[in-house]
C-alpha cells in the first residue's frame, strides 16, 4: 500500500472531513472510495470511446448504462 500526500485548500479539506464524518468513515476511506469511483468512471469513458471508434453502438450504449449505474 502507498501513501500519497495531497495539498488541498483548507476549505476543501474541512468539507471532506465533514463528509467523511457524515458517512461514518475515515477521511482515508472516503478518499479511497472517491478515487476508485473516479478511476472506474474514467475507465468506462475510455472503453466507450474505444467502442465508439470500433463502431459498436450497442456496446457503447451498454457501457453508458453501466456508467450511469456506477454514478447513482
Amino acid at each position: 500500500m502507498s501513501t500519497l500526500s495531497v495539498r488541498l485548500p483548507d476549505d476543501i479539506a474541512e468539507r471532506l472531513k465533514s463528509l467523511a464524518k457524515n458517512r461514518n468513515v475515515s477521511v482515508n476511506k472516503l478518499m479511497n472510495e472517491l478515487s476508485t469511483r473516479a478511476l472506474l468512471e474514467e475507465e468506462a469513458r475510455q472503453q466507450f470511446l474505444a467502442a465508439q471508434l470500433r463502431g459498436s453502438r450497442k456496446r457503447g450504449l451498454k457501457m453508458l448504462d453501466e456508467l450511469d449505474a456506477l454514478v447513482k
